[in-house]
């Protein structure tokens, strides 16, 4: 009884073992297929980057430049820039001194805020900055 049933199931299990071996084998290739397909996308990509950038590097030479601004100059209008437009670091001028916490009024042993008096307009007062908190829903908050 027990030979008559086994015999049946394990030629069903090997045909259902060579039927799924068989179909994974045609995904495989499948697969195989679609990635050489990819790669050769990928290449032809490069190859195109390639060529963006050669192209890029040809048009922005400072030689072709300097004639398109000479040719649209009264369009234009545009300058050369020189060694007369940049600035030294002797030029730059000193930070102003920070604000002390005191003299804005707030309390000392707040933590965490940055007292800055860079102004940006004709008597601007000084801006306290805090750090961001969190919300109560773990959110950031400004």
């Amino acid at each position: 009884m027990m030979r008559s049933l086994t015999y049946p199931l394990s030629v069903a299990a090997v045909l259902a073992l060579g039927f799924w071996a068989y179909r994974e084998g045609y995904e495989t290739r499948a697969v195989e297929r679609e990635v050489r397909q990819l790669e050769r996308e990928i290449a032809a990509k490069r190859r195109d980057l390639r060529m963006l950038r050669a192209e890029w590097a040809y048009l922005n030479r400072p030689d072709r430049l300097s004639a398109l601004v000479e040719l649209n100059f009264a369009d234009l209008q545009l300058m050369p820039v020189t060694d007369g437009h940049f600035g030294t670091a002797a030029e730059v001028p000193d930070l102003p001194p920070p604000v002390a916490v005191a003299e804005l009024g707030l309390d000392a042993s707040v933590s965490g805020i940055v007292p800055t008096n860079f102004e940006f307009g004709a008597g601007a007062a000084p801006v306290v900055i805090a750090p961001a908190a969190p919300a109560a829903d773990g959110e950031q908050v400004p």
